[in-house]
């Protein structure tokens, strides 16, 4: 069982007949300590403390998925991959934070969806990789629906085409597609319009894919299935493998699986990239973030021996070749761009740095065409997440927008949810939003404005 809490003007009420049982405190497990743990409530704020000026044209959500377990996982054997999914989110309108709410995502399936939280044909779905099917929150972040049929299980990531209004997904899912994946295609009315098999040499974990005008883009890169890890009990049995071929595929989007130009990289693992495009010359360009190796030395989550940095391919589709180049050394994860550009050229991305410590310590604003970056340094103790940009409604270029984040403060042991002027990264919030409890890092979330109160449109 689980608490609930109703905060107000500074108050914290349980609601009766809800209890929790907590984690171990030792857990021997970085991703159940500090802000990985899990929250020990659910909670409900409606008065909420506020630094700077919330422009006005905000209005909407802010909303944020991660794991949460709430069931006592042993320590050492805990992945932070499959915990629960918890949904975080503020409200914004008229210049003020209207709420904040953390909810649970139920599904009776057990594993509820945990790492991205998206508004589509006005439904907010919280969604998840590995064959999960999403579920419908209401606004008010609450579990109303988990028959999202989408032809079967889902993915993490799926790309917004800004043109069209479809949703393209690559799906796989490792407990019953063996030797293929799922290319989907969503309609913006929410229904399942095309599906494509893809036949793989082995059961590879693809997080994401990217869009470009002409293709979808296939990350088949070498962490597999381990028959080893499922024997020992892991519960999320991927692992590093030197034997499989690092490659990248362009699936012509009304193509066939034998349509697809596979290409040769270097051995990688990549869960995100910033976007993808095709330039003048009909080569795609793909700006991501990318690590030597996944699950070797850490087999419970990305940090392991190798840090992630920012890297361009340019893949050449007729001679299938891709050119391989730092774009940023630096560590960092999340990238996101402006989100009316995935598929087309972008200048601007953003990033939030990672440290030695697998602490989130800047955002970073890359101009790549210029090959330069700005950035914010948190304060001491301060730690931020995915810098989500929101366009400014008369918006006259690129980069004049917003950028959201939740920013953890290990000083009081609770988050803000930091506004950015995206022009002026490094003057710092422009508006924070001062939460009495924390937000764990979790993994990934969205702006979802206010069109309809069901939810809306990425």
């Amino acid at each position: 069982m689980r608490r609930r809490e109703f905060i107000h003007a500074g108050m914290t009420l349980p609601i009766a007949g809800l209890g929790l049982t907590g984690c171990s405190s030792n857990t021997s497990n970085r991703y159940l300590e500090g802000n990985f743990a899990p929250v020990l409530a659910e909670s409900t704020v409606i008065s909420l403390d506020t630094t700077g000026v919330i422009p006005d044209e905000l209005a909407g959500r802010f909303v944020r998925n991660g794991p949460n377990p709430d069931d006592n996982p042993s320590g050492s054997r805990y992945h932070w991959f499959v915990g629960r999914g918890m949904v975080h989110g503020v409200r914004l309108d008229a210049g003020r934070a209207m709420w904040y709410r953390n909810r649970y995502v139920a599904s009776p399936s057990g594993q509820t969806p945990n790492t991205s939280v998206i508004g589509h044909a006005g439904k907010t779905l919280a969604i998840v990789e590995s064959g999960g099917l999403p579920v419908e929150l209401d606004y008010e972040l609450t579990s109303v629906n988990d028959d999202m049929k989408m032809g079967g299980g889902f993915t993490a990531h799926p790309q917004l085409d800004p043109d069209t209004g479809e949703l393209h997904a690559i799906c796989y899912d490792w407990a019953a597609l063996r030797d293929h994946v799922r290319y989907v295609v969503i309609d913006d009315a929410g229904v399942l319009k095309s599906e494509t098999k893809i036949a793989l040499p082995g059961m590879t974990m693809i997080h994401n894919m990217s869009i470009t005008q002409h293709y979808a883009v296939i990350y088949d890169l070498p962490v597999t299935l381990s028959f080893l890890a499922l024997g020992t009990g892991s519960s999320f049995p991927f692992r590093w493998n030197d034997e499989y071929e690092a490659r990248i595929g362009l699936l012509p989007r009304l193509g066939e699986d034998r349509d697809i130009i596979w290409s040769s990289v270097k051995p990688n693992y990549a869960y995100h990239p910033m976007n993808a495009y095709e330039d003048s010359e009909g080569r795609v360009v793909i700006d991501v973030v990318r690590y030597d190796k996944m699950f070797e030395s850490d087999t419970n989550g990305p940090f392991g021996a190798s840090l992630p940095r920012l890297d361009r391919w340019t893949i050449n589709p007729v001679s299938r070749t891709v050119s391989e180049e730092i774009v940023d050394e630096r560590p960092q994860e999340f990238p996101r761009c402006h989100p009316d550009l995935n598929g087309k050229p972008h200048r601007f991305g953003y990033a939030v740095a990672v440290d030695a410590k697998y602490g989130f310590p800047a955002i970073y604003k890359h101009d790549v065409t210029k090959g330069v970056a700005t950035q914010f340094s948190f304060n001491s103790g301060q730690h931020g997440a995915e810098p989500v940009f929101i366009p400014r409604a008369s918006a006259r270029s690129e980069d004049d927008g917003y950028l959201m984040t939740y920013v953890y403060d290990t000083n009081r042991d609770a988050s803000d949810l930091a506004i950015f002027d995206a022009q002026d990264l490094e003057r710092g919030p422009v508006a924070s939003v001062h939460l009495p409890v924390r937000v764990p890092y979790g993994f990934h979330g969205n702006w979802i404005p206010d069109q309809s109160k069901s939810g809306a449109t990425t």
